[in-house]
């Protein structure tokens, strides 16, 4: 059984920081290096501030997470700073149980976050290389509308936003 909720102060960052990894661990492996593939737990917190995070639970055991978070006033990417664009990050499900509907159920919950304060749009960023996420994306509905070239990382992302129902 699946459910998402707000992540809580008595939830594990040291968890979360462990799912993170082992839900990059794919990408790390193509020579990605997103943040979370390695990230600490200071690191992982960090993330979360300034933004809701959402954990998803399937049969009581922690399945994934996503923070979203409200128009960046800076950002790298630009596309984060546009007046009704709310950005989901940080976003992983446990390997085994990709394919069950958690990723959805997050993003889902992300969309309705953005949609009741407000914002238009909820944008994403992945990995130009990282085909199989970004045709995720495509299917649940985000297109795409730039790129961004992060500090540090050795690839080039791809960014697709959703037009939101309110």
């Amino acid at each position: 059984m699946l459910s998402v909720r707000p992540l809580l102060e008595s939830d594990s960052i040291d968890e979360l920081t462990s799912l993170l990894h082992r839900a990059y661990a794919r990408l790390g492996a193509m020579g990605l290096n997103y943040t979370a593939v390695d990230q600490t737990p200071t690191m992982t917190r960090k993330r979360i501030d300034g933004g809701q995070c959402y954990v998803a639970y399937w049969d009581g055991s922690l399945a994934g997470t996503v923070v979203v978070q409200p128009t960046y006033a800076r950002s790298d990417c630009e596309y984060f700073t546009r007046t009704g664009v709310a950005a989901a990050h940080q976003f992983a499900v446990e390997p085994d149980l990709q394919g069950l509907g958690i990723g959805r159920a997050l993003l889902k919950q992300c969309q309705t976050w953005a949609a009741e304060r407000g914002f238009a749009e909820l944008a994403i960023d992945t990995a130009e290389q990282a085909t199989h996420l970004v045709a995720l994306y495509r299917r649940l509905g985000y297109a795409f509308v730039g790129h961004v070239q992060w500090p540090g990382k050795r690839y080039r992302s791809v960014v697709l936003s959703k037009r939101l129902q309110r």
